[in-house]
């Protein structure tokens, strides 16, 4: 059986309720619950909450909330990973079996179906223990600068100071969307960026991180202007 876990606390301080407020006209956690019935990967999909309001969003978009997140999972300090652990462990003594889970996060409205599912054929196919989704920074991180405590500009790496950007290394960040996992790696708390992990990666167009006000308004314009140009992937 393969499970997905969309964490979805209710105390979201830089953007109040969040995980529900409207985006593209939907509850912004809609569009990940959206993505996940799409893909058709999952047996089951569990929304993993603190709050009573995001669970009557989640089931009214076809998520399940079988269980209340404890306090002590619902603080600004706790991980990813002890979260879905958490949602496994109770899938596990309610004689649910699973055996791949995936971690979907509330705030991915550019989540697509077939990402999903290009992953989890990398997770079967590669023998990893997860598969998540990155994009590639725009420009070279080795040549990053800093403002140091006089406001003055310099480099993190002054000995690349003359390297053109073509010979350096292209780096990837995480997409913040998804991580397929098998339950061993989940349970064992082990290391999502580690070597045990591949990554997909995916177009810089279709990846949003959304922290902050700012970041909420850049997702919509970016959301309006893919949806002006082509359909989302509905397969």
């Amino acid at each position: 059986m393969r499970l997905a876990v969309i964490p979805a606390r209710g105390g979201s301080k830089r953007i109040p309720r969040k995980n529900i407020k409207p985006f593209a006209g939907k509850p912004m956690i809609a569009w990940s619950i959206e993505g996940a019935l799409k893909s058709g990967c999952f047996d089951r999909i569990i929304v993993s909450t603190d709050d009573a309001e995001i669970a009557d969003f989640a089931r009214s978009a076809g998520a399940e909330t079988p269980f209340i997140r404890p306090s002590s999972l619902s603080d600004d300090h706790t991980g990813t990973v002890p979260v879905v652990a958490h949602a496994i462990e109770w899938a596990m003594e309610s004689g649910v079996c699973v055996e791949e889970i995936c971690c979907i996060y509330a705030t991915a409205p550019f989540i697509q179906p077939s990402d999903i599912r290009q992953a989890l054929d990398r997770l079967l196919t590669h023998s990893s223990d997860y598969v998540f989704p990155v994009v590639s920074y725009p420009a070279p991180v080795q040549r990053a600068i800093k403002i140091d405590s006089d406001g003055r500009a310099a480099m993190f790496n002054p000995k690349l100071y003359g390297t053109r950007s073509q010979d350096l290394e292209e780096a990837y960040y995480d997409a913040g969307q998804f991580y397929w996992g098998t339950r061993e790696a989940w349970l064992k708390s082990q290391p999502i960026f580690s070597s045990g992990a591949m990554p997909l990666v995916v177009p810089r167009y279709r990846v949003q991180d959304i922290d902050t006000e700012e970041d909420w308004r850049y997702a919509e314009i970016m959301f309006d202007l893919l949806s002006s140009l082509a359909p989302q992937d509905t397969e």
